[in-house]
Order: C-alpha cells, then sequence, then structure tokens
C-alpha cells in the first residue's frame, strides 16, 4: 500500500526517516511531502526581554522550536558568555515550564531546569502552573 506522508524528512541514526523505516516494515511505502514552512518572529524583542530575568517571574516553552528561538536569540546577540556566566543562573532562580518530554530534553540542553513536562498539553500545564504559584506564594 502507498500513503502520503505530510511531513519533512528527518533522519535518524540510520540516517533514514523513522516514518518511512517503520512504515516500510509493515509493507506500506510512504512518500514524504513537506507541506509546512516556518519562520522566527519576534526574535529580537525576545532576545532583549530574555536578557532580563529580573523582570518575569519565569519562562514557559511550549515546543522545541521556542528553545531553538531563544538559542537563535544567544548566538545572534553574541549572548552566549554573558548566558553561561549569569543569565542561565538567573533563569534557573525561577520558574521554566514546559509543555512535554521532548521540550523539556532541548530546555535541559541549555542549561535550565524545567518543571511540567509530564503534563502532556496546554491546559494541564496552565493548572498546574496555577497551582504550583498558589503553593509558592506568588499569586
Amino acid at each position: 500500500m502507498k500513503v502520503l506522508l505530510l511531513k519533512d524528512a528527518k533522519e535518524d541514526d540510520c540516517g533514514q526517516d523513522p516514518y518511512i523505516r517503520e512504515l516500510g516494515l509493515y509493507g506500506i511505502e510512504a512518500t514524504l511531502i513537506p507541506v509546512l514552512s516556518f519562520e522566527f518572529l519576534s526574535l529580537p524583542s525576545f532576545s532583549e526581554k530574555l536578557s532580563h530575568p529580573e523582570d518575569y517571574g519565569g519562562l514557559i516553552f511550549t515546543s522545541p522550536r521556542a528553545v531553538e528561538a531563544a538559542e537563535l536569540c544567544l548566538e545572534k546577540d553574541n549572548k552566549t558568555e554573558v548566558w553561561e556566566r549569569s543569565l542561565k543562573e538567573k533563569w534557573n532562580a525561577k520558574s521554566v515550564y514546559v509543555v512535554g518530554n521532548a521540550t523539556a530534553s532541548v530546555v535541559s540542553k541549555i542549561g535550565l531546569d524545567t518543571e511540567g513536562e509530564t503534563c502532556g498539553n496546554a491546559e494541564k500545564l496552565a493548572e498546574y502552573i496555577c497551582s504550583s504559584e498558589e503553593v509558592n506564594g506568588i499569586f
């Protein structure tokens, strides 16, 4: 059987798209068709805000792409050194929330400790944040 797989090709450790490989094991021939395009928006504004953790109570990363945006801000504005020297520690003193384990994994690579990764969706994460912040006396 043939199917159309609506996504960009991504290679795994074996050098093959995991969907193509797994579907192939069951005799399914998948044709990849990239149907989405992505562009980061508001990077200058985000970069400025990322430089001032004292103005915020925490961070909420909703996807690995949001983390990628943070990394781009640090690289483009030559803030990697100041991130390692002080900003990372200042953000880690606050709550850093994530939606899902995949996002938590990427956030940990930039040195931040996360909460909420097991919530699984925005609604549950919002409930978790509100209950956590009430307990901590922030609200």
